[in-house]
This record gives C-alpha cells, sequence and structure tokens, in this order.
C-alpha cells in the first residue's frame, strides 16, 4: 500500500510542477521548458481531459482542473 500512495504522491507532483510551468512562456518549441512542458502535459492530459468537461474555465480562463485531479488524489492516497 505504502508503494501506491508513493506513486499517488509523486502524480500530484506531477500536476503541481506542470501547473507552475504553465505560468512560464515557451520562446521556443525546442528549449528545454518547453519539452518538459510536452512531457509533462502528456501525463497529466489523461486525467484532466475528462476534469475539463465537468469542471468550467472561469471568466478569466483559470483552469481549476489540475486543482480538482490534486484534490481527488489526496482523498483516494489518504483512503488507500
Amino acid at each position: 500500500m505504502r508503494f501506491i500512495q508513493d506513486l499517488i504522491t509523486l502524480y500530484i507532483l506531477v500536476f503541481v510542477a506542470a501547473a507552475v510551468l504553465s505560468w512560464f512562456p515557451t520562446h521556443s518549441s525546442s528549449d528545454g521548458l518547453a519539452t518538459t512542458q510536452r512531457v509533462l502535459a502528456k501525463l497529466t492530459e489523461p486525467v484532466l481531459r475528462p476534469l475539463r468537461q465537468i469542471v468550467p474555465r472561469t471568466r478569466s480562463g483559470i483552469d481549476f482542473s489540475p486543482l480538482v485531479a490534486v484534490v481527488i488524489l489526496s482523498i483516494i492516497r489518504a483512503y488507500i
């Protein structure tokens, strides 16, 4: 069980890293930041895509689906 909890914690950190890095614009598609953002997007999109259909963006364009995903994963981790 501890291993699964650790994997969920790692996945939560991936969500946090993706959210923080989304605040920084990329100037080239080949720089390290853009590559990191693409890798993190591939890891998080399978979870975020269905959540985005449920959780609408705010009028200012803020996407709360990563926050919802982190909360859900934290709840799952607590009950394992």
